[in-house]
């Protein structure tokens, strides 16, 4: 059976972030989860996430800017 929905601990995993990264997201609307006894995350809105922000550095939520990347 498809997995709908993630749980903050699956979506760290995911993103490679740990956990209050995920709820930085969550709390600054650049990821948009569900309360269902504990917070969960629609698989679609991982994906939408992941398209939405490629590209981009998230080091500052604050202040998302384009991703520069240096070449040797």
């Amino acid at each position: 059976m498809e997995r709908y929905l993630y749980t903050v601990a699956e979506v760290s995993e995911i993103l490679k972030i740990n956990r209050n990264a995920v709820y930085e997201l969550i709390n600054h609307g650049l990821l948009q989860g569900l309360k269902l006894g504990a917070m969960k995350i629609t698989k679609l809105e991982v994906v939408r996430f992941i398209d939405t922000y490629n590209g981009k550095n998230l080091d500052d939520l604050d202040n998302i800017k384009d991703l520069m990347v240096v070449a040797n």
